[in-house]
């Protein structure tokens, strides 16, 4: 079989100047922030902030909790 498990996605990000607005096949999620740092909230519920130092490739990232419905 080619391919294995291999299986459709859809991504796709609209940005709105600090706001971006995910859309997923999971549903939609949402983000906040610049380079430096950035909330986001994902289509399942999970939130995670990251934190990022622009031009050097190093990101800090954690998790908020858990899923919140």
């Amino acid at each position: 079989m080619i391919g294995g498990d291999m299986g459709w996605s859809y991504r796709k990000s609209i940005k709105l100047g600090p706001f971006r607005i995910n859309l997923s096949k999971a549903g939609v999620g949402h983000s906040v922030g610049g380079r430096g740092a950035r909330y986001t909230r994902t289509a399942d519920g999970r939130r995670h902030m990251t934190l990022r130092i622009p031009g050097t490739g190093l990101s800090w990232r954690r998790s908020l909790g858990g899923r919140r419905r």
